[in-house]
Formats: structure tokens, C-alpha cells, sequence
């Protein structure tokens, strides 16, 4: 096989799986390791690529690469209204008290799909067996499309509660960061958090790229009883540049993928319960 035919197969590799280990690549091409990684030195060269130990991850999975929010709302459409819906089970249809709802496209398809059951009623006009009461329910966020997406909810629930903090918002995220809200997060308890997240590694833990996005995430995970992540199969054993929570510091994580061998089992040592989508 010339180098060009291993190099468009390592292409494809990566396109299908994000990342390609050298003692794999050349066991496969029956070639040295050190003719893999030349095959990667030049495929990095190109951009194509990243290299990191052991291998290589393609180039879009660079710690620090973020997609914009009207990127990432066409990404995995249906997967997120899936995991949505698996994560408000965690809550229960008797569920009364505070939900906080962390920045993200996923957390914004929960806030949608609890918008939808609160809304529906039977047709007697009493509450479904399986639907949510706003009585009681008080909800919180520093997300600014989903504070839009739940305000409209406020008018046709008598007793939902919403309350949104402010800071500076990341145009990137919609979200608020900054010192003002952590500190307004570090006043909380709130009995459920709903967080988003980069990457679950099983070393690392919970990441993303950056640090004012971080801090405030690890301000609603210390705050909160009860933490819910929710996250596709594209973040699983990713590691993005800052970590903002430890596996043993979450309880439930909900995804429409399978953990590879290491992440299940650290999560297992953890004691997270890990609800498929």
C-alpha cells in the first residue's frame, strides 16, 4: 500500500471514529510505527490532523474549538430530543421544587420538552398521569435563549416560578459567565441541576473549552443536590482544555451512546447512573 492510500484510509478512519492509535494503524497496514507516524506527521502538516499521544484525533477536536450555538442547534437534532426526554424522568411526574437549567443546545431541548409537559393536560383539563405540575416547580437559568424558551410557559402555569441570573453574556454560547454569576449561583441550592458539557473523559472527568464557561459550571455542580448531564455520544471520552467536575461529582448521566470500556468503567467507580436515550 503507498503512503497516499494509508493516508486517505487514516482520513477516513478519523472521519468515522475522531481518533486513530499508531500501534493499530500499522498492525493494520502490516507497516512500522515509525511509517505511521510519518503518515501522521504530514497529514498534520496539512491540517488535517492532530496529534496526540499514542495517535492522532482529527482536527476538529482540538481542546479549544468551540462551535457557535447556531452551529451546534443543527448538530444531533434528534439525539438531544431523545436524551431530553430521558432526562426529565430523572425528575419524576410528581416532581416538585428547583430545577436549574445550565447553557446549551442540549439543556435547551429539556427546557423544551419540559415547556411541552407542562403545557399538556388531559382533556377534562386536569394534569396527565405522566405530566408535570408548575405548582411548586421553580426553574432557573443563566441561558438566555432558554429563559426565552420557558418565559412564554409562565403565562399558561399558575405557580411556575422562572429566575434568571444575568453577567456578561458569551455571544457564542448565549450564556451569562463572569464573577456576578458564579457568586449568584454560589447562592443557590437548587434540589436538581440539568448541566451541559464538551467532553466525559474517564480520567478528566467533565470539560470544556473555556474557563469563564467552566467556572460557572463547577458553580452549579457544587450548589446543586442533584446533578443530571446530558450529553450525545459525540462528547464520550473527550477532553476538552479546562475540566469543571469530577465523575464522582455527578449522578446521573444521560447520552444516546455507549461508553467505551474505560469511561464505563470509571463511571461505574463513580457511581453514576448512565440512562441511554
Amino acid at each position: 500500500m503507498y503512503a497516499t492510500e494509508r493516508q486517505q484510509l487514516v482520513e477516513r478512519l478519523l472521519a468515522d471514529d475522531g481518533r486513530v492509535s499508531v500501534v493499530d494503524l500499522a498492525r493494520r497496514f502490516d507497516v512500522t510505527t515509525e511509517t505511521v507516524r510519518r503518515d501522521l506527521d504530514q497529514l498534520e502538516t496539512a491540517g488535517l490532523l492532530r496529534r496526540v499521544h499514542g495517535g492522532a484525533v482529527a482536527a476538529d477536536r482540538a481542546s479549544t474549538i468551540e462551535p457557535s450555538l447556531s452551529d451546534r442547534v443543527q448538530q444531533h437534532g434528534p439525539a438531544k430530543t431523545a436524551i431530553a426526554r430521558r432526562a426529565l424522568d430523572a425528575l419524576g411526574a410528581g416532581f416538585r421544587g428547583s430545577l436549574f437549567l445550565d447553557a446549551g443546545t442540549t439543556t435547551a431541548a429539556v427546557a423544551a420538552q419540559l415547556a411541552e409537559r407542562l403545557a399538556e393536560r388531559t382533556t377534562t383539563g386536569t394534569l396527565a398521569a405522566d405530566r408535570l405540575d408548575p405548582a411548586g416547580i421553580g426553574l432557573v437559568t443563566h441561558a438566555v435563549v432558554i429563559a426565552a424558551q420557558l418565559a412564554p410557559a409562565l403565562a399558561d402555569a399558575p405557580g411556575l416560578a422562572l429566575t434568571v441570573l444575568g453577567g456578561r453574556v458569551r455571544g457564542l454560547t448565549g450564556a451569562a459567565v463572569g464573577a456576578d454569576t458564579v457568586r449568584a449561583i454560589e447562592q443557590l441550592r437548587p434540589d436538581v441541576a440539568v448541566i451541559g458539557t464538551n467532553g466525559v473523559a474517564a480520567g478528566f472527568g467533565l470539560s470544556t473549552p473555556d474557563p469563564d464557561e467552566a467556572a460557572v459550571k463547577t458553580a452549579i455542580v457544587r450548589s446543586a443536590r442533584r446533578i443530571v448531564v446530558v450529553a450525545d455520544a459525540d462528547k464520550l471520552g473527550r477532553e476538552l482544555l479546562v475540566g469543571f467536575a469530577r465523575l464522582d461529582e455527578i449522578d446521573v448521566l444521560v447520552t444516546d451512546g455507549h461508553p467505551d470500556a474505560a469511561l464505563a468503567a470509571a463511571l461505574a467507580d463513580a457511581d453514576v447512573e448512565v440512562w441511554r436515550a
